[in-house]
Parts: structure tokens; C-alpha cells; sequence
């Protein structure tokens, strides 16, 4: 049985509606929200605080109507200024490959949504992520390594059926 939104489907279950509900009401109050993506070669980068850059997507009446381009800083993401750049830019979602709890937590203290277990081509993965047909993986990285990071392959992009 169901109660309270979902209380007795577990963290996961709510974690996926309260995305859901965020996206909707941001879409219906201002028609406008903005997307970042870590990226390499057009391609979502494995680990969101090592990317080459973040391609920042302005999206209006569910569509995409501006794509822009920020440099990563030097240093790991989640002791970095970026969550705070991407804020005052209007981010509200981050679309990632893999990334540390400690990132994760910086960026949803600046009100910037995740979803992790992204891959692919960037501009595909928005596409999909506006059709509704990507959820969050619940996968992180484990270990924290500011240097040479742990491999992430095998991280897939999650649709959702």
C-alpha cells in the first residue's frame, strides 16, 4: 500500500517523484529551465568533476532553444566554485555521469537537481531527459580520489520503461 506520496515504496521511489514533481511545477511557473551536463567531445564526461567543460541547455515550452558552453575549473568538482557558477546561472538540473556524494550534496545545496548514470551523445541524452525517459541510477562514486579517479566504466544511461 501507498501512503503519504509514496512513503512505503522506499527512498528511490520518492526521490524519482519529487524530480518529477520539481520539473513540472519549475516548467509551469517560469517555462524556462536550464540543464548542465558535464562534456568531452560532445559526449556526456564519466566523472562531472573532470570534465573537459559543461554544456549549459535553456530550455523553453520543453524544447531546447539555447546551448552554451562553460569552462570546468581546475580541481575536483565538489570543493570547486562550479555548484555556485551554475546557480547564478540559472541551473536547476545536472545531467551526469558519475559523481561523488560530496558533489552531489554541494550541488543540491545550491538547488541544482542530479541525476546520475548518464551517457552519450549530450544533446540525445537532453532530448530524453525532456521525454521523460531518463531516471537517476542511484549510483555514485564510493571512493573519493582528487587525483587519478577509479575507472566508471560500465555506467549506462538509464531509461526509464
Amino acid at each position: 500500500e501507498r501512503t503519504d506520496f509514496g512513503r512505503k515504496r522506499g527512498a528511490t521511489y520518492n526521490g524519482i517523484m519529487y524530480l518529477c514533481i520539481r520539473f513540472f511545477v519549475n516548467n509551469l511557473i517560469n517555462n524556462m529551465m536550464k540543464i548542465a551536463v558535464p562534456t568531452k567531445d560532445e559526449r556526456v564526461d564519466d566523472h562531472f568533476g573532470h570534465c573537459d567543460h559543461y554544456t549549459i541547455f535553456t530550455i523553453e515550452d520543453n524544447k531546447i532553444v539555447n546551448r552554451e558552453t562553460m569552462e570546468s575549473p581546475q580541481g575536483c568538482g565538489c570543493k570547486s566554485g562550479i555548484a555556485a557558477d551554475l546557480q547564478k546561472m540559472g541551473v536547476v538540473m545536472m545531467l551526469a555521469g558519475n559523481m561523488g556524494e560530496g558533489a552531489k550534496n554541494k550541488l543540491n545545496a545550491h538547488n541544482i537537481d542530479v541525476i546520475r548514470g548518464c551517457s552519450g551523445n549530450v544533446d540525445e541524452l537532453v532530448e530524453s531527459y525532456l521525454e521523460g525517459k531518463i531516471v537517476d541510477s542511484g549510483l555514485g562514486c564510493s571512493e573519493h580520489e582528487c587525483g587519478d579517479h577509479h575507472n566508471h566504466e560500465g555506467i549506462k544511461l538509464f531509461h526509464k520503461d
